[in-house]
């Protein structure tokens, strides 16, 4: 069963920036954190969780939500077990609460939440207007 734990949120300003991190553990016997492709994905007040962007096995490979293209850099340190986010440029639009997710499905970059296995606890992000 693997565990991620999230970390990095805050309270930012309109432009600031925040880097998000995601550690995972738990991963079984046999396995590597680099056998799973991973998400970020961001659910704010009374709307449903969405897709914020997505990183392969292969760490080149990666997708982003049309909001954040060009803000925010998704990458991840597998010797490390972590997962990053970094976000620039921050709007108010972008508060919510940031989850990073797990799967070995090959269809991870369509961002449906129901295709990752695995979820952290959220870390809230709030920019301030």
């Amino acid at each position: 069963q693997v565990q991620l734990v999230e970390s990095g949120g805050g309270l930012v300003q309109t432009g600031g920036s925040l880097r998000l991190s995601c550690a995972a553990s738990g991963i079984a016997s046999g396995r590597m954190f680099s056998d799973y492709a991973m998400g970020w994905f961001r659910q704010a007040p009374g709307k449903e969780r969405e897709f914020v962007a997505g990183i392969g096995w292969v760490i080149t490979t990666t997708n982003y939500a049309d909001s954040v293209k060009g803000r925010f850099t998704i990458s991840r340190v597998n010797a490390k077990n972590t997962l990053y986010l970094q976000m620039s440029s921050l709007k108010p639009e972008d508060t919510a609460v940031y989850y990073c997710a797990a799967t070995q499905s090959a269809y991870y970059s369509r961002g449906r939440p129901s295709t990752y296995d695995y979820w952290g606890q959220g870390t809230q992000v709030t920019v301030s207007s």
